[in-house]
């Protein structure tokens, strides 16, 4: 049985234990002539949350800590004989789930038996056919002990899978039993689901609480490994970029800061005039018909995916300044440079800038525009020495919540700016960033406890200190200069 059949299971009991805890609970009233302190239905749905809460929690857990305690057991019985020279023993486990999971459609597709398969130690040349059906080939160097480990796995998973399935029916029964033998008319079945519903909402609050700690500690953990790897030193303070992957890599992240720092750059240079002059004209000059119609087709641009823009980038743009633009100049040969990212990334983080800037300036109280007016001033003298002023710390804040959406991006630096590590100040030569390196250097078939692998958690680490901190600083200034008004 599968989890997800189980789950329908223990769904399905649920359902009978609201409607019985319901029918129950009318029942006992009537039968002692007494009022209910709850609604019927918070009686089913008491019942309901005892059928349901400590199954499904019993099932998470299980299905959580399972393969753990699986996994600790069959690795045991792997000799270090049977691990490729040069291997891990974490690549030999992998072998071995994917053998068991191919046990599995064996016998259930294969029309073999628990007995043929217990029988088919001795003719291992069989198992590779018996597999092969199926669509799992087996390595050359995949041997009977690894074979018998799979088996055994199998075993275990499937007596666990087992036990799992009837453990989380009983409890589930017998929660529902318990549930129903509670239900009395002073029973106060309003409040333990209230109750609920409050534990419900605050574990939903903490997830992203927990997510972002989860996040952090992950890259924390795997960063301190890789300086435990890599001198710290040539990290932060060396000026090339060069994994090898074979010994005598150069790791320094300086030009991958100064790339990111500097597609950043262009595109907020691209974004923030032009999307701040958008926020003006809307706020401002625009009436209610062309205002209801720009605004939402100019945020339309933030709903187009960025490999979009990427290819509208390696397509037109980066062609475009190639051939007019920096070989005339003699700047450079190559259609992919900071400048096309720069500028396409701009395209794209305009809805950011006017979309938070024109709300920003629209909160300013329209008595200060009348008053600016009253005293002789024009409106676009209004505009600049009364309206801009009094939205400017907001303004700040959006310009700086677009640079961390910039230094964020990814598909667009791969696409138009390249992937050259180098620190130059000409705007039309290839660069890259901090996150094209972090997937470039998690791809691939590359092991993974090797210091160019373990580098992409630095690099996180590194950017989500950098962005966390424009996040912050964002936050400062909108909260230390905002101006409130009544």
């Amino acid at each position: 049985m599968t989890p997800g059949i189980l789950a329908l299971i223990v769904l399905a009991l649920t359902i009978t234990g609201y409607v019985l805890g319901r029918q129950r609970s009318v029942a006992v009233a009537e039968k002692e002539r007494t009022r209910l302190h709850s609604l019927p239905g918070y009686y089913g749905q008491t019942v309901a949350l005892f059928a349901a809460v400590p199954a499904f929690l019993l099932m998470a857990a299980w299905l959580f800590l399972q393969p753990v305690l699986i996994e600790s057991q069959v690795t045991t019985q792997i000799p270090d004989s049977a691990i490729p020279e040069g291997g891990a023993r974490s690549l030999v486990m992998a072998d071995v789930r994917r053998i068991a999971e191919g046990l599995d459609l064996v016998v259930d597709q294969g029309g073999v038996s628990e007995d043929e398969l217990a029988a088919m130690r001795a003719d291992f040349s069989n198992v590779r056919n018996r597999l092969a059906d199926v669509g799992v080939a087996l390595g050359a160097d995949v041997s009977p002990v690894v074979f018998e480990a799979a088996k055994t796995y199998r075993h275990i998973g499937n007596t666990g899978s087992f036990a799992r399935n009837v453990a989380v029916i009983l409890v589930a029964l017998g929660f529902t039993g318990w549930a129903l033998m509670r239900i009395r008319p002073n029973l106060r079945a309003r409040n333990i689901s209230e109750t609920f519903i409050l534990t419900l909402l605050i574990g939903s609050s903490m997830v992203a609480i927990l997510t972002t700690f989860g996040i952090v500690a992950s890259l924390l953990f795997e960063t301190v490994h890789f300086f435990r790897l890599h001198p710290y030193q040539d990290f932060f303070f060396s000026t090339v970029w060069n994994p090898q992957f074979r010994g005598g890599s150069d790791l320094g992240v300086l030009p991958l800061l100064w790339g990111t720092f500097y597609v950043s750059l262009v595109a907020l240079f691209m974004s923030v005039p032009i999307g701040l002059m958008i926020a003006i004209y809307l706020a401002e000059y625009a009436g209610k018909s062309l205002r209801s119609f720009a605004k939402p087709a100019i945020e339309i641009l933030a709903g187009i995916p960025t490999i979009v823009y990427g290819l509208f980038a390696l397509i037109t743009v980066g062609p475009f300044l190639r051939d007019f633009i920096a070989q005339p100049l003699g700047l450079g040969t190559s259609s992919s440079s900071v400048m096309t990212a720069g500028l396409v990334m701009g395209v794209m983080l305009i809805p950011f800038v006017s979309s938070l800037s024109d709300d920003i300036i629209n909160s300013v109280p329209q008595s200060m525009r009348d008053g600016s007016f009253g005293l002789g001033a024009t409106q676009s003298e209004t505009i600049k020495r009364v309206i801009m002023p009094a939205a400017l710390p907001g303004i700040v804040g959006a310009v700086l919540l677009a640079a961390s959406r910039a230094i964020g991006e990814t598909m667009i630096v791969v696409m138009g700016a390249g992937a050259a590590a180098r620190l130059d100040l000409n705007p039309f030569e290839a660069m890259t960033t901090v996150t094209v390196k972090i997937v470039s250097q998690l791809t691939g078939d590359t092991e993974f406890a090797s210091p160019e692998t373990l580098v992409a958690f630095a690099l996180g680490l590194t950017l989500f200190v950098f962005t966390l901190g424009l996040n912050i600083l964002a936050l400062y200034i909108v909260r230390k200069y905002r101006e409130q008004y009544e």
